[in-house]
């Protein structure tokens, strides 16, 4: 089934999704005219080929995202550094939980792709089944660690016949992106799935 997606600030930057694949880039009136059964997604703000975040390593081996369920003991914030190492080290089973977990945060914040070498086998399990492309990190980063890095980083334009993984963010356009960050995702798109919607 085809579906259109469109953003109210970016109306000349709809997208034709079928299946995995782009089928289609133009206008929302041409893509709408030229096909009209498919399924229409009408997003608030921009639509953009999606965020590469360069803190893959960090974020999902290096940091650990509590289960709701373990807010009395760990708290809901996500635990980096030596604490996250000996919860790790303590139960090297959580490491794969948390990597999914983390992985929602990511895509919470319209990331479609990590960087940076990824080493634990249920890390990079994880990042294969939620569809994450891996990218060479850049060669200088600007900390801290975060799922809005400064200064962010747009996948390559998209294109017909490629891979349907972009995100929405609610803002007016690329400078309000790079000035309000990822938090402002409202969708991400990855295989053509819709794996985050803001509710």
């Amino acid at each position: 089934m085809l579906t259109l997606h469109t953003a109210e600030a970016s109306p000349e930057a709809s997208v034709l999704v079928d299946g995995a694949t782009i089928a289609a880039l133009g206008t929302y009136e041409d893509l709408a005219a030229a096909h009209p059964d498919a399924r229409v997604r009408r997003w608030p703000g921009i639509l953009v080929p999606g965020l590469l975040n360069p803190y893959g390593l960090e974020i999902l081996e290096g940091t650990y995202h509590p289960d709701p369920r373990e807010a009395d003991e760990f708290g809901t914030v996500p635990l980096g550094g030596e604490r996250a190492r000996e919860i790790f080290r303590a139960d090297p089973s959580r490491l794969g939980a948390s990597a999914r977990r983390g992985i929602q945060r990511l895509l919470a914040h319209g990331t479609v792709a990590v960087a940076g070498e990824l080493r634990a086998r249920p890390v990079v399990d994880a990042v294969r089944r939620a569809g994450l492309g891996i990218a060479r990190r850049p060669e200088r980063l600007t900390p801290p660690v975060s799922f809005s890095p400064s200064p962010l980083i747009l996948l390559p334009a998209l294109a017909a016949d490629g891979p349907a993984r972009f995100a929405v963010f609610d803002v007016a356009d690329r400078a309000g992106l790079v000035e309000q960050g990822a938090g402002t995702c409202v969708a991400t798109v990855i295989g053509g799935r819709l794996v985050y919607r803001r509710v």
